[in-house]
């Protein structure tokens, strides 16, 4: 039997406030545990939550950004559960009036058709604090620095029908959060993660399969391997005869499987009500109408812009503008007066390259784009040839100084006196007499392929200085002459 898998995602997306969404408590990363939650955090007797404007704001930034129904009136509810890194016993969220509602995303697939994917909504709430299970023997340490943390959480419809495709979803999502200002992106951290829902059906079934849920998945790696290994489980336990239950299941990234962790529950199991310490929030026409004025250029638009201005290629677009720090890094390497195409080529191969060797993100880079754009004019004026210019990047990479200074140093400088080129052209015919004789008696068509062995020989003579495009075209000269 064939299968077809349906797979939608919850994105949890920290937002990037200073303080917590009903509490002045700081959201910093890294403080020692259980330092950063206050007595509304943690649901005191006599406390009351006050809301924080800037996650308003924020959601309905990201609604903007997606094209969905801004909830002009949505509702805090209380969603009862008992766990350990919930002190309250209760998480306000909401429930049946979200702030925002339908919208999409579209995302790039493989073979470079595009797909929409729905989402349902996006809603506030705020996170939970944190079981912390190293160092403690047997026992679970609990840390609720984490509690009361502004979380948006983006449920999308069940579109997906691969983990390439997933993964697909989660990068976009994941560019444009950091595009919008509103999440830092840190996976490593918890600031983005997700939980997939996932169930398979016959090819051809209109009716979804029973799913399961996988929980706090905070890799695009992890993700494709977890969704993967749940499919072909849920499709063994089928085939062998049995029923995929309902259920929360973890991934364990060290055994490559999903584990069950409880059975799932239902919106009922959860007693939501609404918050009887929270007005309604109201959100205005004019206040999205502000909003929506302080929308920066989105990654789409950003692409559409690098092809139809810049002359980039779609992939090379695509590639620049997948991550907000890589557009950054891009736009300011221009700013320092790079040429397009050649910054795009540069970013995109050696220092992409360089990056990946050194685990590194582009943020890191020990070449700053100033630097980078001060190598690259001297590929554009001739200075030094694209080979020779590997070299210098190898020692700005090192921090030998800027690029000029290190072909100073290094005598790297090309040549380009036409004389000196011929001089040496003339040593090498005279070297290679059968070569010379050979090309002179083959057809044209064949010389194209024959003058590459005396440009080598050319380029060796000279340590790689002599300028390529010269050494070329005086061979072809001297040669067919």
């Amino acid at each position: 039997m064939s299968w077809e898998v349906v797979i939608g995602l919850e994105i949890h997306a920290q937002l990037a406030t200073q303080s917590k969404i009903f509490s002045g408590a700081s959201t910093a990363y890294g403080a020692a545990p259980n330092s950063q939650a206050c007595a509304v955090d943690l649901g005191l007797p006599g406390v009351l939550p006050v809301l924080n404007k800037s996650v308003v704001e924020m959601a309905v930034k990201f609604g903007l950004a997606i094209d969905a129904e801004i909830g002009q009136r949505s509702v805090f509810a209380r969603k009862n559960y008992f766990y350990p890194d919930l002190p309250k016993g209760y998480q306000i969220s909401q429930y049946e009036l979200p702030i925002v509602g339908q919208g999409y995303l579209d995302i790039e697939l493989e073979d470079g058709e595009t797909k929409r994917i729905g989402v349902t909504r996006a809603h506030l709430e705020e996170d939970a604090g944190k079981s912390v299970h190293e160092g403690f023997g047997s026992m679970t340490g609990i840390d609720l620095n984490r509690a009361g943390t502004p979380l948006l959480e983006i449920v999308s419809e069940p579109d997906m029908r691969s983990a390439k495709e997933a993964v697909a979803y989660m990068k976009k999502m994941h560019a444009l959060v950091q595009y919008l200002g509103i999440c830092d992106g840190n996976m490593q951290e918890g600031s983005f993660r997700c939980d997939a829902n996932v169930s398979v059906r016959p090819v051809g079934q209109a009716e979804f399969g029973t799913r399961a849920e996988l929980k706090n998945l905070n890799s695009f790696r992890f993700i494709e391997r977890a969704i993967n290994y749940e499919v072909e489980r849920q499709i063994d336990v089928i085939e062998g005869g049995g029923e995929v239950v309902q259920e929360t299941r973890l991934y364990d990234a060290d055994k490559d499987e999903t584990r069950s962790m409880r059975g799932k529950e239902d919106a009922n199991d959860y007693r939501y009500f609404p918050d009887p310490d929270l007005l309604p929030v109201a959100v205005t026409d004019e206040d999205i109408e502000t909003i929506r004025s302080t929308l920066p250029e989105l990654p789409d638009a950003k692409r559409q812009r690098y092809v139809s201005e810049l002359g980039l290629p779609e992939y090379d677009a695509g590639v620049l503008t997948a991550s907000k720090a890589v557009a950054d890094y891009y736009e300011a390497a221009l700013a320092a007066g790079a040429d397009a195409k050649l910054a795009a080529n540069w970013i995109n191969g050696e220092l992409a390259a360089a990056l990946n060797k050194n685990e590194l993100n582009i943020d890191e880079s020990p070449v700053t784009p100033v630097a980078l754009s001060g190598l690259l004019s001297r590929i554009a004026d001739d200075t030094i040839s694209g080979k020779i210019a590997k070299q210098v990047f190898e020692a700005l990479w090192n921090g030998e100084g800027s690029a000029d200074d290190i072909i100073e140093a290094k005598g790297l400088k090309q040549i380009t006196d036409t004389s000196a080129i011929e001089g040496i052209i003339d040593e090498v015919m005279a070297n290679n007499g059968e070569q010379v004789d050979n090309y002179r008696a083959a057809p044209e068509d064949k010389r194209g392929k024959m003058i590459g062995y005396f440009v080598g020989q050319v380029m060796k003579a000279t340590q790689g200085k002599a300028n390529p495009g010269q050494v070329n075209q005086l061979l072809k000269q001297k040669l067919d002459g």
